[in-house]
């Protein structure tokens, strides 16, 4: 691949001036300006572009028998410095001649006496340019006014080698970036809609896995000699080691298998596009990308050892559908802006709840405003006031979301009044966790029974799951299959897991742990952005700029063609 070629060395205090001489005045060299040791090798070699009889150039003229002298004196390390490029990329990119070569130099010297450890004002630099064979190039000697001063490390190297190779492929970086951006773009939305449906896969899987269960009743047990914050970065090693196993141990579950290769092609590819070295692929416990897992699994290995019923309804619709125009893809901002205010004079005019409960909806999502619950709680109150029991739901859930708990309870309950199973469904679950006060079974069971009744499949399967799990004599397996049955006539795929495993020697909350977990992952990788993509980022001024001057050395106006440049050094 073609690139800029840099080798590094030094000589000792006292040798350099004859190697100066000699790249200075070699046959070859490109004469520059005006003979012993490394400065005469450089200035004189074959193959230096001379004038004035010697090949060496700095940032001012130079006389070669003084700069010999002084290198033949200087008490401290010289360095020596070779920087070659291949014979085509120094015709096209126009660094095939000294003064190229002197121009870039000297606009970085002071990067390159930083990454020298040498202060820019004692930076001393001599270089020829060598026009020969496959691979012209420049020989350099460096030194500091001070011999105490300077030290080059390997990462000095590496900043040196970036800052020229930056500016030597400045032009070609530009044009190969705008090409990988647009590629790269292409391939991410490629990905990502395959990658879509092996998430739904993996979100809605519900496996079974006697390895994971046996592991979270361990860790489980573990679990109660923990003292503090039972998070993964307080925890001691072999509990973390435990945790990294049984995020391993999902990884196999061929669904996870599956979406984790998938999510590992996808920046394989897209590192391709910036990177020489292939990514290293680690396993799942070990991607950082993924490390909010580890915490989700001890979470769950909590909620086992301490009997907390879950929900499993985050991704559960409580609202019926809105097919408004706020809702349409294809109506810009703007119009949708003029509809509100259409909407907000219908209610000046003739005040109809169902606009109030639309407009509440409106600041509230965003749809075509910056979303404000201020506004929002004012047109719901407008309309839960007149007896609109979506928007006494609504209004309701806002309050309760900012923490204004007993204000949300009176709403909840009139929209329950009001035939809402929503609300009936919300009344369940905060009875049945003690939000405000003592838990109350009885009352969470009637309002689920009413929402359940109304054929809202979720408070089915919370029903279910409560009649199976509950420690008390109110405990019915045949109650609970009732249950789970209608929610699973409808879809809901937990309910239908528990009616599979609903057997005596086994803990379905045991095995439901592994579909939690499966949820999460596929969560993670949905809210997971691409790697971003390193380097120069084109505006379009430049882009047309670029174009032109490509058009100018024959290329065609669309030629995207791939160069094969390396980036910045790494």
């Amino acid at each position: 691949m073609p690139k800029l070629i840099q080798k590094s060395g030094f000589i000792k205090p006292g040798k350099a001036g004859g190697y100066i001489g000699y790249i200075a005045t070699r046959d070859g060299v490109e004469k520059l300006l005006g003979p012993e040791g490394y400065v005469e090798y450089m200035a004189m070699r074959p193959g230096a572009e001379r004038h004035d009889g010697h090949g060496l150039f700095s940032s001012q003229p130079v006389d070669l028998d003084a700069v010999m002298e002084e290198a033949a004196q200087h008490d401290g390390p010289v360095w020596t410095l070779i920087y070659s490029l291949k014979r085509e990329d120094a015709a096209r990119l126009g660094y095939d001649n000294a003064a190229s070569w002197r121009t870039l130099l000297k606009a970085h010297q002071v990067e390159l006496a930083t990454a020298m450890k040498i202060p820019p004002e004692q930076f001393r630099w001599y270089a020829a340019y060598h026009d020969e064979g496959e691979h012209p190039h420049i020989h350099m000697t460096v030194w500091a006014d001070d011999p105490k001063q300077g030290f080059l490390t390997k990462e000095g190297i590496k900043a040196m080698r970036s800052v020229l190779t930056n500016s030597i492929f400045q032009d070609a970086l530009y044009s190969l970036y705008q090409w990988k951006d647009i590629s790269y773009k292409e391939l991410t939305a490629q990905a990502r809609t395959s990658l879509r449906e092996l998430v739904y896969q993996m979100e809605n899987a519900i496996c079974d896995s006697p390895i994971i269960e046996m592991q979270m009743v361990q860790l489980a047990d573990k679990l109660k000699d923990v003292k503090g914050k039972k998070q993964y970065g307080y925890l001691k090693k072999s509990l973390k080691a435990q945790v990294d196993a049984i995020v391993d141990e999902l990884a196999k579950v061929p669904q996870v298998a599956e979406c984790f290769e998938g999510w590992n092609r996808l920046r394989d590819e897209l590192e391709s596009y910036y990177k020489d070295t292939p990514r290293q692929h680690l396993p799942l416990s070990q991607q950082k990308e993924f490390k909010s897992i580890k915490n989700m699994v001890i979470q769950e290995a909590e909620n086992l050892r301490l009997g907390v019923l879950t929900f499993e309804d985050e991704r559960m619709r409580d609202e019926p559908p809105d097919n408004s125009r706020f809702r349409d893809p294809d109506i810009s901002n703007e119009d949708k802006r003029s509809v509100i205010e259409a909407l907000e004079q219908d209610w000046e005019d003739i005040g109809s709840i169902a606009i109030a409960f639309q407009l509440g909806r409106v600041w509230r999502d965003g749809l075509g405003v910056i979303p404000d619950d201020e506004k929002a709680e004012v047109w719901f109150r407008r309309a839960a006031d007149a007896g609109h029991s979506g928007a006494q739901y609504s209004l309701a859930k806002l309050l309760y979301q900012q923490g204004r708990i007993s204000e949300a309870i009176p709403w909840f309950e009139q929209a329950t009044e009001n035939g809402s199973q929503f609300a009936s469904y919300q009344l369940g679950k905060l009875y049945l966790q003690g939000v405000q006060g003592e838990k109350n079974i009885d009352k969470s069971v009637a309002y689920l029974a009413d929402a359940a009744e109304q054929g809202f499949s979720q408070a089915q399967y919370l029903l279910g799951k409560l009649y199976l799990l509950r420690q008390d004599e109110e405990q019915d397996d045949v109650v609970a299959k009732y249950w789970f049955t209608q929610a699973a006539e409808q879809g809901h795929e937990y309910a239908q897991f528990f009616l599979d495993h609903m057997e005596p020697d086994r803990d379905p909350s045991l095995l439901l742990c592994t579909a939690r977990l499966l949820c999460c992952l596929a969560q993670i990788i949905r809210d997971t952005p691409p790697p971003a993509p390193p380097g120069i980022h084109i505006d379009r001024k430049r882009f047309r700029q670029l174009m032109e001057k490509k058009v100018a050395m024959g290329h065609k106006p669309d030629d995207h063609e791939e160069q094969g440049y390396i980036g910045p050094a790494m």
